[in-house]
């Protein structure tokens, strides 16, 4: 049993309803080849796949960086935006939340994650806002323990002194598998107002088609860590299946589901989900065309991209590429790619871990050279804000 079977409460939070707030391994490899409501997201997605004239972004975009944002910054991993309009980054090694003031990259430490392991590529990995955050203060957190992978919520009070903010954690999810790869981490909470957690099968392939393991599954929770009403496989927190390692989530406007995965030594992709969908893994990799499974919308080889995190923007999904060290842009036409995916950044700014909207047409992007598979720079790791289209 995976859940908690009693939730203490947490004091003077209230969980109200939610609304919509990221092969190889992070940095492997291998050898290149050629191709050619708190009901459940309704499973019939695909039949909305087709965008009118006037939604289809160009087959060309741009990006500019406008500004590095913050330096300095230890192993970043997960990245929320405050309603105040500061920033808080999660610490994959040190296992701490530092709050980031944009204007002028001031950071301060909010306080530590008591019980995170890091090792390999676990720690305290993706971070979410409760969005009722104004009221009851909540912030979410996916992080690697001795024992397991987690999900933990905890009171942000910024009246404490710095270091000593985060209250203690009330965890909401536990028993998902670590390993010293493919740990997943990613958490979201989508539209629907349910949180949506990206898992690895960490090196242990049979998970990810096992529907009663946790591993190599895109997770549907309640904001309490009860599995969501409406869930696709009856009282279980499993929306979709068969992935190998999920880093990015992500919706775009019509409330169609993105994610992206590392492939093994083929193709990493970029998948269109769905309630109860099959995406291969290790029977299928990429574009296999197999029946029973569902295809990427887009592939890649992966030294181009081995993704991580993703936003929707401008009518694009926007990748960061870890291994392939640039930002991919991968135009949308309903539930379809409109043109091929676009490169940006190539080489430019190293490992590339977190890519979130930060309204109209800008993103904030975390480096990830610090995370033992880069090569850092004096700046590195940094906070840098584009302009996109």
């Amino acid at each position: 049993m995976q859940r908690q079977a009693v939730r203490p409460a947490l004091a003077g939070a209230a969980c109200a309803a939610l609304l919509l707030t990221a092969g190889c391994s992070s940095g492997d490899g291998g050898p290149k080849q050629d191709r050619g409501s708190t009901s459940a997201p309704s499973r019939s997605s695909d039949a909305e796949s087709t965008a009118t004239a006037g939604d289809v972004p160009p087959a060309k975009g741009s990006v500019k960086v406008l500004r590095t944002v913050a330096t300095g910054l230890d192993t970043p991993w997960g990245l929320a935006p405050l309603p105040e309009g500061d920033l808080l980054v999660s610490s994959r090694d040190k296992g701490t939340l530092t709050r980031v003031a944009p204007g002028t990259g001031k950071k301060t430490t909010v306080g530590s994650v008591p019980g995170v392991a890091p090792a390999g590529e676990g720690g305290l990995l993706g971070i979410a806002l409760s969005p009722s955050y104004a009221s009851d203060h909540m912030v979410y957190a996916y992080f690697t323990t001795e024992s397991d992978n987690r999900i933990a919520r905890m009171i942000y009070d910024e009246k404490k002194p710095a270091g000593e903010q985060l209250g203690a954690p009330d965890t909401v999810f536990r028993g998902i598998p670590k390993g010293t790869n493919h740990n997943g981490g990613r958490i979201a909470f989508g539209p629907d107002g349910m949180l949506y957690v990206g898992t690895g099968e960490t090196y242990k392939t049979e998970l990810a088609q096992d529907k009663k393991s946790t591993g190599g599954k895109i997770l549907r929770l309640t904001p309490d860590g009860e599995p969501a009403p409406g869930n696709p496989f009856g009282n279980s927190p499993v929306y979709s299946y068969g992935h190998r390692n999920v880093q990015g989530l992500a919706w775009d406007k019509d409330k169609r589901m993105w994610a992206s995965e590392f492939g093994q030594d083929t193709w990493d992709e970029l998948n269109h989900i769905v309630a109860g969908g099959n995406y291969g893994w290790p029977d299928a990799e990429g574009k296999a065309g197999k029946s029973g499974y569902r295809d990427p919308i887009a592939e890649w080889h992966t030294g181009d991209a081995s993704p991580s995190g993703i936003a929707w923007q401008k009518g694009s999904i926007w990748m960061a590429g870890l291994r392939g060290e640039r930002l991919w842009r991968i135009p949308l036409d309903g539930a379809k790619a409109a043109h091929e995916p676009q490169a940006f950044l190539q080489k430019e700014y190293g490992r590339l871990r977190t890519v979130v909207a930060a309204g109209g047409d800008k993103l904030w992007v975390t480096t990830s050279n610090t995370d033992g598979r880069g090569s850092p720079g004096k700046e590195d790791d940094r906070i840098l804000e584009l302009r996109v289209s």
